[in-house]
């Protein structure tokens, strides 16, 4: 069974990982870093980055409605709390609420049908 000092180390890779997907989806944008990470989990996001309030889980079988909701806590209300899960050797998968992912499909459809 890991430690739970593996269990973080993963943990810390794996949002490390996404920090370097997410400056490539937002290129040019400077503040795309990790949060500073403690106990509660809920003073910053795992990944700061622009719109989003990123939680990362990656474990044997991540929890997504939690992660979700621990992403919703910490969550402002200028951004959009998402949770990005992957489970062990598996792709990663983003989980956001539906209200907020319509809210991003109707900016990007008024957008696109100028």
């Amino acid at each position: 069974m890991p430690s739970g000092a593996y269990n973080r180390k993963k943990g810390a890779d794996y949002e490390r990982e996404l920090v370097h997907q997410f400056r490539k989806a937002f290129a040019g944008e400077d503040g795309i870093r990790r949060g500073i990470q403690s106990r509660a989990g809920v003073e910053c996001p795992d990944v700061e980055c622009p719109v989003f309030w990123v939680e990362a889980k990656r474990m044997k079988r991540p929890n997504i409605r939690a992660a979700l909701s621990q992403a919703e806590e910490g969550c402002p209300e200028h951004r959009v709390a998402l949770a990005v899960t992957r489970a062990n050797n598996d792709k990663s998968l983003v989980t956001l609420s539906l209200d907020d992912f319509l809210e991003i499909v109707e900016s990007w459809w008024s957008l696109s049908n100028r």
